[in-house]
């Protein structure tokens, strides 16, 4: 009897041992009854979890490196949108924009390049025997795949191709935004009209310092502003009116540098008898953009020749400083031979290359070429340059108009993806900005009129080994002789022993290399 109760007592345990097992296995399994008790509730939330997980996979990662050219790295919220806009996770390394090319070129020594390459004009150059010794993705015969990459400008494209093929994807840019800035309350003030002519300009220079355009009853003004930039600054757009070739132009059916024309000489003379007579800044060979433009924005200079967009922001910050100040635009200044001419860019500021020992694969380089497709929506455009509609920006008649008040949020939320553009509001179709201030829509439309003006660098496609490798310093020679010509400190002598000095270094094997590789092209 006692045996039989104790068999029993042993059966029974076994069966509630069993029972919770399987109650327990029931729970964690995922299976069995669906009668929404809190175990089942748990398992679908962790389904739907490892469904996103999986989901999450299926994105494509893509390793990039992109010029940072505001003080401090975007917060995620729009690369985020961006991401689930393109199915895309995208590791960036910001890099600031003044150690960019030092850290490209460490990456490139150490074979750790990312996926996407973004690349400055003189960059590109520097890289193009790499790219001819199969170091980079030849992604021409690819871009007629995609619905938007085909719509990017042929004729941009062909001034990045390397040897007739093409390797890049470019950002592009207006081909001139130069041209005047002027006071037009100071011009109104001495009944000046905007200036035609280089002999125009000159006077109103004159003007702005002699004639009191302010009315203070003091010598407290001067006509030009201008800084240590001879490309960016005014000596460039001065030299195009004067008729002076791009960087270079074709004499006697020779390519030279635009440096050994009289029109360069020219626009030095000009520049020279501008600053002997205090017309313009006497330090400018040293001055900042930053210090030029608050000369001009704090009312001690009248003209400020560069970009004309540029109005916009200038009047922001002056009207705080002079609350009823004036500004006008103007392009089309004839030199002494009678017509106009501007300078012109290749179409874009930099170009993105895609490393083969980043991208390994040719489905890894059409699925880095999709995510670019999908940049060049219109949605994602806009995303890129403008941010989220309602908190960054509004649409007005068609355009953009940034939120005043949440400037600070633009600047660090938006602003840093301007890196990762490409193509520009014509073949990607994204908002233009709404102007509401009068100077700006007329600087839109100057800039657009300059495409009928336009210089065009002829070397842009054209190579010379020693241009790369010794470019920079040889021009530097050039450079240092253009500014102490315009200074006074050496004559036309002394011009010229620089630019003998600049042949004798390496620039004669430079005349020679372009136009060697002009006569191979044609």
């Amino acid at each position: 009897m006692k045996s039989s109760k104790f068999l029993f007592v042993l059966v029974a345990l076994f069966m509630f041992v069993l029972l919770a097992a399987c109650t327990e296995n029931d729970s964690t399994s995922g299976e069995g009854n669906n009668d929404g008790n809190n175990n089942n509730g748990n398992t679908g939330n962790e389904n739907i979890k490892q469904n996103d997980e999986e989901k999450e996979e299926e994105r494509y990662t893509i390793e990039a490196m992109f010029n940072l050219h505001t003080p401090e790295t975007p917060s995620e919220y729009l690369l985020e949108l961006i991401q689930d806009a393109t199915n895309t996770n995208l590791n960036i390394q910001w890099v600031p924009d003044s150690s960019y090319e030092e850290r490209l070129n460490a990456a490139f020594a150490t074979n750790s390049l990312p996926q996407v390459l973004p690349m400055g004009f003189n960059m590109f150059n520097q890289y193009k025997e790499a790219i001819r010794e199969g170091q980079f993705w030849e992604i021409g015969p690819y871009l007629e795949e995609y619905e938007n990459l085909s719509k990017l400008n042929p004729d941009i494209l062909n001034n990045t191709k390397v040897d007739g093929k093409i390797y890049s994807l470019y950002q592009g840019r207006p081909l001139s935004r130069q041209g005047l800035i002027y006071r037009k309350d100071w011009a109104d003030n001495l009944g000046l009209e905007a200036p035609t002519t280089t002999d125009e300009f000159f006077e109103m220079a004159r003007a702005f310092t002699e004639d009191d355009p302010n009315g203070s009853g003091e010598n407290d003004t001067f006509g030009l502003t201008d800084r240590n930039d001879l490309i960016y600054g005014a000596f460039k757009t001065i030299s195009s009116w004067f008729g002076t070739p791009n960087n270079w132009g074709e004499k006697d059916g020779q390519l030279l540098p635009e440096f050994m024309f009289d029109e360069y000489i020219q626009t030095m003379d000009f520049i020279k008898e501008l600053h002997s007579n205090g017309y313009m800044n006497q330090d400018f060979a040293v001055t900042s953009k930053t210090d030029q433009s608050a000369l001009f924005k704090n009312g001690t200079a009248g003209m400020y020749v560069g970009s004309m967009g540029d109005v916009m922001g200038t009047y922001n910050d002056a009207k705080d400083i002079i609350p009823d100040i004036e500004y006008d635009v103007h392009n089309h200044i004839e030199g002494p031979h009678g017509e106009f001419g501007i300078w012109a860019i290749p179409g874009y500021g930099s170009v993105i290359l895609f490393p083969k020992a980043a991208v390994e694969t040719e489905e890894d380089l059409r699925n880095i070429l999709s995510f670019y497709d999908k940049l060049m929506t219109p949605e994602v455009a806009n995303l890129l340059i403008w941010g989220v509609e309602g908190e960054h920006y509004e649409v007005v008649d068609g355009g953009a108009l940034p939120i005043e008040e949440n400037r600070h949020k633009i600047d660090s939320e938006v602003h840093p993806y301007l890196s990762l553009e490409i193509g520009e509001p014509e073949t990607n179709g994204r908002h233009e900005l709404v102007a509401n201030y009068e100077p700006k829509v007329k600087a839109d439309r100057l800039i657009r009129e300059n495409n009928d003006y336009l210089i065009h660098d002829p070397t842009i496609v054209l190579d010379s080994a020693t241009y790369v490798r010794d470019g920079d310093r040889l021009q530097q020679i050039i450079d240092d002789a253009t500014y102490q010509y315009m200074q006074g400190q050496i004559d036309l002598d002394g011009f010229n022993d620089a630019v003998e000095r600049w042949k004798n270094e390496g620039g004669n094997d430079i005349i020679a290399e372009f136009n060697e590789s002009r006569d191979e092209i044609n």
